[in-house]
C-alpha cells in the first residue's frame, strides 16, 4: 500500500539552507538525513538555474534519495534520482531581444541562460559580481536570441549602483510585457524575470501534485521577495530569522536563529 503521510520540504539556498560561507553545517545537515531517511522528499527551490543548483547538490556532498531541484524560480524542476526534467518552461524568443534591447537602453546589465552558458551581450562588472558564486561559463554574443534553441527558464537584471535606474527599468519592462512574464527582486541587486507560470509557489504546487503529496505535508522555507510565493503556497511556512519583514508576515514560523547557527535543523526534525 502506498504511504499518503511524505511530506516534501521546499529550500530556498542563499540565506536560508547555506550558510554565509555557503555551506550545509553538520548539524542541519544530520537534520536532512534523518528527514530523508523516513522517507520524506527533499527539494532544493531557488532562483539558480538547474546546472548551478545540481553544483551545489554535488558540492555540498547531498545524497539524499527523494531530492528534487527546482531551478530558476520555478520554470524548471529536476529529478536528481532519475537524472531528468519533470517540468520546464521559459521566456518566450520573442521576448528575450526586446528584453535585452530594453537592457541597454536603460544601461543595465543582463543575461540569460541556455543549456550549457550564461549567455549575455555585455560583460560587466555586474556579471563578474553574479559570478562569485555561480560558476557557469559564460557566452558573450551581439545576438544573445541566436545562442537559444528553447525558450530560457529565466532572464536575469543586475545593478549593483543604483536602484532607481533599475527600478526605472522594470516599470518600463513591465509596461511592456505585461502579466506575461513576472518581474521580482531576489536580493537588493537582482531583478528576476521569469515566466507567469513558473514561481517558486507554483514549483510547490506543482511538485506536490507529481509526488502525490497533500499540500498540507508540504514545508517552505525561505528569506527574500521572490520566496514569498513558496511560503504562500507551502501548507507551513518558515521564514528565517534574518529574513525581510515581507517574508515574515507571509510565514507560519520564524526560526529562532539565523541561517548561521542551524536556523533550521529543529524545525527539519519537528517535520519529520
Amino acid at each position: 500500500m502506498e504511504r499518503t503521510d511524505r511530506k516534501i520540504f521546499f529550500f530556498d539556498l542563499d540565506g536560508t539552507l547555506l550558510t554565509t560561507e555557503k555551506e550545509i553545517s553538520p548539524r542541519t545537515m544530520n537534520a536532512l538525513k534523518k528527514f530523508t531517511d523516513a522517507g520524506n522528499y527533499f527539494c532544493i527551490n531557488t532562483g539558480r538555474a538547474i546546472d548551478s543548483a545540481k553544483a551545489v547538490y554535488r558540492g555540498l556532498g547531498l545524497n539524499f534519495r527523494g531530492s528534487f531541484l527546482c531551478g530558476c524560480n520555478g520554470a524548471e524542476i529536476y529529478s536528481v534520482d532519475e537524472e531528468k526534467y519533470v517540468f520546464k518552461t521559459g521566456v518566450p524568443l520573442e521576448l528575450v531581444s526586446v528584453i535585452m534591447d530594453m537592457a541597454k537602453e536603460y544601461d543595465i546589465h543582463c543575461h540569460t541562460y541556455n543549456d550549457t552558458h550564461i549567455v549575455s551581450s555585455m560583460n560587466s562588472e555586474c556579471l563578474d559580481y553574479y559570478r562569485r558564486v555561480i560558476k557557469t561559463p559564460v557566452l558573450i554574443t551581439d545576438d544573445v536570441a541566436k545562442e537559444l534553441t528553447a525558450p530560457p527558464p529565466k532572464m536575469i537584471a543586475i545593478e549593483l549602483h543604483d536602484k532607481e535606474k533599475q527600478e526605472n527599468f522594470r516599470k518600463a519592462l513591465k509596461e511592456v510585457v505585461g502579466d506575461r512574464l513576472t518581474l521580482l527582486y531576489s536580493n537588493p541587486y537582482y531583478l528576476e524575470i521569469f515566466p507567469k507560470d513558473a514561481g517558486k509557489g507554483s514549483a510547490v504546487k506543482r511538485l506536490a501534485d507529481i509526488l502525490s503529496v497533500p499540500i498540507e505535508n508540504t514545508y517552505a522555507a525561505g528569506d527574500q521577495e521572490n520566496d514569498i510565493s513558496m511560503l504562500k503556497a507551502a501548507g507551513i511556512s518558515v521564514a528565517m530569522l534574518n529574513a525581510t519583514d515581507e517574508v515574515k508576515k507571509v510565514s507560519n514560523m520564524i526560526t529562532v536563529d539565523d541561517n548561521d547557527h542551524d536556523g533550521l535543523a529543529d524545525i527539519i526534525i519537528g517535520a519529520i
